[in-house]
């Protein structure tokens, strides 16, 4: 019998090394261990992808550390979405090396699809098969058996337990979102992506996908985050990356990002002559330029509707980003 490959345990992962085959034990997986605890979870190197004469990517590179809860923003057609093609086998780059826990997506793509979860931005699903039959199923894809444990609790943790034996087509559309989530998780894979997890879903599940999400990043797993709710981003990651024309623009610890920007933003619903209500923008470095700001506005014949003194938030922090010049990267 052929040993399957070995994820540490301590990381909260999912397989561990088959002994059956040999009286004695051998010190590859151990081996084998060790150089993933020293590898990137997910390591991207100078990735391009082209179709025809458009540039999707344009050499993207970074890495996402075992353990780490990453952000991957930008707006639409910045290339997220080719990027997490790329990862997870359904694109091929036109050049560059992707790998996950290792595994060279191309070269050992068997091993990496197993390390890794996906939850897609489009609702994809079988119409055939109850929501219990739907992820018994995908368990046998990774060849998982004896699974209903853990079937059982991604259910209760997503509170699917109750539709466990509807069919897939008599779900809502923020339930069918819910499996999708329970698929990408349902053979325990150490790097997840979720792409848009929460579009279209209500607060009761946002909230509830997200404790059973920080539990697994707790538990060792890495989570990979696209969204547009920069709030969520702000929130749960601890890094973040945004692309913009299919590159890297900007990434740095999130706290950086924030701080980059300045403390303070005033925010003004403001009205110029008869024209329509506009909300503004500016930044400050301190509390004491408000007034400044205000008369500033009244002079350019601004009539003052509305007056919002926040602190800096990673929307600001995006806005900034993008508005800057091609050249002007982080």
């Amino acid at each position: 019998m052929k040993s399957r490959q070995c994820y540490p345990r301590g990381l909260g992962l999912a397989f561990a090394p088959d002994v059956s085959a040999t009286s004695a034990p051998s010190p590859r997986p151990l081996i084998q261990a060790l150089f993933l605890l020293v590898s990137p979870a997910l390591d991207i190197q100078s990735v391009t992808k082209r179709y025809g004469s458009l540039q999707a990517l344009g050499g993207v590179s970074l890495q996402v550390q075992p353990g780490e809860f990453f952000g991957l923003l930008g707006p639409n057609g910045a290339g997220k979405t080719t990027l997490i093609s790329i990862i997870c086998g359904l694109a091929r780059a036109t050049s560059g090396a992707v790998s996950i826990m290792g595994h060279d997506v191309v070269k050992d793509f068997r091993q990496a699809r197993r390390a890794l979860g996906v939850v897609p931005q489009e609702l994809v699903f079988d119409p055939f098969f109850t929501v219990r039959e739907t992820l018994r199923i995908t368990s046998g894809y990774y060849g998982v058996k004896g699974n209903e444990a853990w079937i059982d609790e991604i259910l209760a943790n997503l509170d699917l337990t109750s539709k466990a034996d509807a069919n897939m087509r008599s779900l809502s559309g923020g339930m069918k979102r819910r499996v999708l989530v329970a698929q990408a998780l349902v053979h325990r894979p150490p790097v997840i992506v979720l792409d848009e997890p929460t579009a279209g879903v209500d607060v009761e599940l946002r909230q509830t996908l997200w404790k059973f999400v920080r539990r697994l990043n707790e538990q060792g797993h890495t989570i990979v985050l696209t969204t547009h709710y920069l709030e969520e981003a702000q929130e749960l990651c601890g890094r973040i990356a945004m692309l913009r024309g299919g590159q890297v623009v900007a990434l740095d610890r999130t706290s950086t990002l924030l701080n980059s920007v300045g403390g303070l933003s005033l925010k003004v619903l403001a009205r110029q002559g008869s024209g329509e209500s506009q909300r503004l923008v500016q930044p400050l470095r301190h509390a004491s330029e408000l007034e400044s700001q205000l008369a500033a506005l009244r002079t350019q014949g601004y009539a003052i509707e509305d007056v919002e003194l926040v602190r800096t938030d990673l929307e600001d922090v995006f806005l900034k980003i993008m508005k800057q010049p091609e050249s002007g990267a982080f």
